[in-house]
């Protein structure tokens, strides 16, 4: 059995601990594209998330609250570790750090010495950036779209090394895979040291051809590093498939995690010439772990991934992933093509998943963004660049159509204002 197929049996074992036996019963053999209409089975989902009246959260691509069952085995690490203190630190948190790394890796596909646990995606690509061996006039590849953090590490790069950065403007609904490949290799020149590109776009939610834009880029002989930032945990993949050479990934968003987790893998041949940030002179160059000196560190997070996992496998990527999609079709289908409104998110439903940006004609995104919450009490964040100025919409396993219906009953309200 290989690993792929041993985590969806599993994760078909596990729902018992996230659903009644009963009503999973009843939903066992229905395909995930079919379940993921099912409003009743999902509200028994819903009731394992503390939600707060006071607004509709739709902004659940910074950060994903966990379950309860998750933040309840969070705060019992916290305290447990609590107690043993110090004696903890210096016995067991070692086997225990290793054996989440080790199950983490399992879920991402790919082998535990070539995957560490990070903060988040910023340190983690960060960590890949900055371990560059870096000459002036060397290259780097990324598209405008790509996360702001990310952007930045680029330009400290430029001004202390004196590398060129080519930068790319990704089409917001894109006719071909071919055309975003294209769009990529047309800046390749022989100084190209590094391509970097999102599996799925933060601000949009489009998810780009990751696995031949690095069969492209290898061909240049061109090491490709990938923004999985918004993927792992909400797209059904295993990270070696795509073919990057690194990957990073923040496991608070989709995944389900307590803050502060995230991972960085790198394929094992490109380990060795990566430089660490923090100096740990006793693991050998081409051990992973040189990467991930953290001194002393909050362990009760790396701990509660492991029941952030358990949670995931209980519901099954396959029946999340479609879900997800589900939701975001469910209103973008209502407002697309509706006078004054503008989406910037691909109409094929293939190119994205839960994440949608949506904009009004004549009204900024800041403004937009504040009358979703103070008028129709609809929490989303405003997205004003980068060819892109709408609000990002970006709702999670918790949340209900009848909460989409008044997304898009605000968002008609608010467009038929504007004059046409």
């Amino acid at each position: 059995m290989d690993k792929r197929t041993f985590l969806r049996t599993l994760g078909v074992a596990a729902l018992a601990t996230v659903v009644k036996d009963d009503l999973w019963a009843r939903h066992a053999s229905l395909p995930p594209d079919r379940l993921a209409e099912d409003e009743k089975f999902w509200n028994t989902i819903r009731r394992q998330y503390r939600l707060t009246p006071d607004y509709v959260n739709l902004e659940n691509g910074y950060y994903s609250m966990q379950s309860q069952p998750v933040l309840e085995a969070f705060i019992h690490h916290v305290r447990d570790i609590n107690l043993q203190a110090s004696r903890y630190l210096r016995t067991r948190q070692f086997d225990d750090k290793l054996a989440v790394r080790t199950r983490l890796a399992t879920l991402a596909g790919c082998s535990p010495d070539e995957l560490i646990i990070t903060r988040n995606t910023t340190e983690s690509l960060d960590t890949v950036i900055s371990g560059f061996d870096w000459k002036p006039g060397d290259e780097a590849i990324m598209a405008q779209q790509d996360y702001g953090a990310m952007l930045d590490m680029f330009a400290l790069q430029a001004r202390r090394h004196g590398i060129v950065n080519r930068i790319v403007s990704l089409p917001m609904d894109p006719s071909s895979d071919d055309e975003v490949v294209q769009l990529y290799e047309s800046v390749i020149t022989p100084r190209t040291r590094l391509l970097m590109v999102c599996h799925l776009v933060n601000i949009t939610g489009q998810i780009l051809p990751v696995a031949k834009i690095t069969a492209m880029a290898h061909r240049h002989g061109v090491p490709v590093m990938v923004d999985g930032a918004h993927a792992f945990g909400h797209l059904d993949f295993a990270i070696p498939a795509l073919g990057g050479d690194y990957y990073g990934a923040s496991l608070h968003k989709w995944l389900g995690a307590p803050l502060g987790a995230g991972l960085l893998y790198v394929r094992r041949d490109r380990i060795a010439p990566l430089w660490p940030i923090y100096a740990d002179s006793t693991m050998h160059d081409d051990d992973i772990r040189k990467l991930n000196h953290t001194g002393t560190h909050p362990v009760h997070t790396d701990l509660a991934i492991n029941d952030a996992i358990d949670y995931h496998l209980g519901i099954g990527i396959q029946r999340k992933e479609a879900r997800l999609r589900y939701l975001q079709r469910y209103w973008t289908t209502k407002v697309r093509g509706v006078p004054n409104i503008v989406l910037y998110t691909p109409e094929d439903p293939t190119r994205s998943c839960a994440i949608a940006n949506v904009g009004v004609q004549g009204i900024a995104p800041a403004e937009l963004a504040k009358t979703l919450l103070d008028k129709y009490r609809i929490w989303t964040v405003a997205i004003d660049g980068a060819g892109v100025h709408g609000a990002r919409i970006t709702p999670h396993l918790f949340i209900s159509t009848g909460e989409l219906d008044q997304l898009v009953r605000a968002l008609r309200e608010i467009a038929a204002r504007q004059p046409s």
